[in-house]
């Protein structure tokens, strides 16, 4: 997986690359158990501090989604089914960016269509049924 950092972006490097991660895991480019770069090894490949990449893999190993082995390096999870509180966490998040987009002059029918869009590109996963 190749990672695109914007470093004009107002959104933190380590979010960046936390987000681009999770995208990756959906939509099956990571699969559960494959090792990702070491640190050092990615902020070398994408020239950014090496705390900063322990930011993004450490967050994402609190969701779940990342496990690190001393000796083989830190790897894709096979992510966990929601509990209720994490549910209701992605569903309020979802409704704040659905209101926001209203608020911004979207239309719902355009924003029906372009959810079912992104919808399509993510792999189905049968542990989510």
């Amino acid at each position: 997986m190749i990672f695109s950092i914007e470093t004009q972006s107002n959104l933190p490097i380590y979010q960046q690359l936390r987000e681009q991660i999770i995208i990756g895991i959906a939509k099956g480019e990571l699969m559960p158990g494959e090792l990702l770069p070491s640190v050092r090894q990615l902020a070398s490949e994408i020239g950014i501090n090496t705390m900063t990449i322990s930011k993004a893999y450490n967050s994402l190993k609190e969701e779940g989604l990342l496990i690190t082995d001393r000796r083989k390096g830190t790897a894709v999870a096979t992510p966990h089914p929601l509990t209720e509180s994490e549910s209701n966490v992605y569903l309020h998040n979802l409704e704040v960016q659905l209101a926001a987009a209203l608020v911004h002059g979207k239309s719902k029918e355009t924003l029906e269509q372009e959810f079912h869009q992104l919808l399509a590109q993510f792999t189905e996963r049968s542990d989510s049924k």
